[in-house]
């Protein structure tokens, strides 16, 4: 059966949120992991602020301070303990300050997080975010750790309260878990096995985004491509993506992650036909050894990969596609990596997330034989790396003299303001830092500004001016981040893309949460 989204979960006033003055407690959220960690944040944010909770307006004076942990790498460990360590030492000099750890890494380690830094109050898992209101009241009235960790989903995050970082661009869970037993992966056990929303609760969430100002969706998942397996519709996604496509004032969407064992033909032919859908897509390698995909328990080989490529980008010719590779699998050969070099050579990735292969206690990969040496895994992961960043910088180089239009972020280079540029993402993902012409209209982010590429590096383009080409237009999305701002500090509201303007006196704006 799916787990259905249909009304919202409502999170109670939490008299921990104020501290003995009356004032509320502010909070901060440390994401490490993927992009379901970013938007299950977003999710843990927005409880907090119902339960009374306000953002500190400096990190490192949070009265309360959330890690949401990821679990997939070996340094995941490192980092949680790291950050546990450092705040052991703020704690102490801060009287009433608590520490919360979620995520996979709490789903895993369970109690194992209190024995080892004993100074954290509460550890919840990836099954009961809604809880951690409630779990830092608890804690606060009992005076110790509170520990809760659920085997199975009871409540699908996306009912949960939210606090989106972006006005413009929004994350949308359609499925969580996973059915697949890869022999390197611990996120079944620690997401559970796949749980889909149903298409209408999917879209009404879409268009709640959307009527909030987003012109950007990214659906998320841990396998997307086999979203409907609960209600039995083999198309379900490539008819969710359609559907897409009929939301008005929906600009851009995107998707992640597939597999590609299960990337058919409609999805392709479902992204080409629907306007919206970028020309984007994360297709996950893994290795390009025969041998090593079986010992990974990846259910394709790498023909059928590259005919997969192939097949996107005859029916999407302009589509730049990333993926992820693992470095030194138990038992991979130097036969087996140049295998990967080869699919690497030929795929033309528009840019790679490469991982040294950790072992992860709980999986099948973690006791196999013939574990590859740490220095040999070294060198094949450099000869990787530079093979890569080859073929990224050439093609972006292929990208320069072409006009693209850009979404603008609200900061995407720390070199930006120096160089007096801005960035965002084109249509295809890729990043690009533009130039403001002297006397131009100067984009707010969310707005979307039309430039040309005139340099470019492996992970980045750079579109500095070229008379004639800068255009802007003013967007939703754009009017919706002069709403935060307003709203947030109290200052005036600039005009709005259709032309109308709001007057605001320059009070602070009071708003119930």
């Amino acid at each position: 059966m799916s787990l259905a989204a249909s009304s919202s979960t409502v999170i109670d006033r939490s008299p921990a949120a104020l501290r003995p003055d009356g004032s509320p407690r502010s909070y901060s959220v440390r994401t490490l992991g993927c992009q379901m960690n970013v938007h299950d944040s977003e999710r843990l944010s927005g409880s907090l602020e119902a339960a009374g909770y306000v953002a500190a307006e400096d990190a490192e004076q949070a009265d309360v301070v959330v890690i949401n942990t990821c679990a997939v790498r070996e340094n995941a460990a490192n980092k949680l303990y790291g950050n546990l360590g450092y705040l052991a030492s703020v704690k102490r000099e801060r009287e009433g300050m608590q520490i919360a750890v979620g995520g996979c890494l709490a789903q895993k380690d369970q109690g194992v997080i209190v024995e080892k830094a004993p100074w954290v109050d509460v550890v919840f898992g990836t099954h009961n975010m809604g809880s951690l209101p409630a779990l830092l009241e608890r804690a606060r009235h009992n005076e110790e750790a509170q520990v809760e960790i659920l085997e199975s989903l009871e409540v699908f995050p996306s009912t949960l309260p939210t606090k989106r970082d972006s006005a413009a661009s929004g994350w949308v869970s359609i499925s969580v878990g996973c059915n697949n037993t890869c022999t390197f992966c611990i996120v079944p056990a620690l997401r559970g096995k796949e749980k889909d929303r149903r298409p209408g609760d999917v879209l009404a969430e879409v268009q709640a985004l959307v009527d909030d100002g987003a012109i950007e969706i990214t659906l998320l998942g841990q396998n997307v491509n086999t979203y409907g397996v609960e209600f039995g519709d083999r198309q379900a996604f490539s008819k969710l993506l359609r559907a897409m496509g009929d939301i008005e004032g929906l600009e851009r969407v995107r998707f992640t992650s597939p597999h590609p064992a299960a990337f058919t033909e409609d999805v392709i032919a479902a992204m080409a036909e629907t306007p919206n859908v970028m020309p984007s897509l994360h297709m996950p390698l893994q290795s390009g050894s025969d041998a090593i995909l079986k010992s990974m328990k990846r259910s394709y080989r790498s023909k059928k990969f590259l005919g997969i490529l192939d097949a996107v980008r005859e029916r999407i010719p302009n589509a730049a596609i990333t993926t992820d590779i693992i470095v030194g699998f138990p038992g991979e050969t130097d036969e087996d990596f140049e295998d990967t070099m080869r699919v690497v050579e030929a795929s033309r990735f528009s840019s790679a997330f490469t991982f040294q292969y950790s072992i992860r206690p709980g999986t099948p990969a973690a006791t196999m034989p013939n574990q590859v040496p740490k220095s040999v895994v070294q060198e094949r992961y450099v000869r990787l790396m530079e093979l890569q960043e080859k073929i990224s910088l050439e093609e972006n180089e292929a990208q320069i003299g072409q006009t693209v239009q850009v979404l603008v972020s609200v900061s995407e280079g720390k070199k930006d303001s120096a160089r007096h540029r801005l960035s965002g993402r084109a249509e295809d993902n890729r990043l690009v830092h533009f130039a403001v012409p002297e006397g131009a209209e100067v984009p707010r982010p969310g707005d979307i500004v039309t430039v040309q590429i005139t340099a470019a590096a492996p992970f980045f383009s750079i579109a500095d001016e070229v008379p004639g080409v800068y255009a802007l237009r003013r967007t939703r999305a754009g009017d919706a981040y002069d709403r935060r701002q307003a709203e947030s500090c109290g200052v005036p509201a600039a005009a709005t893309s259709d032309g109308a303007g709001t007057v605001s006196l320059g009070l602070p704006t009071i708003r119930p949460r």
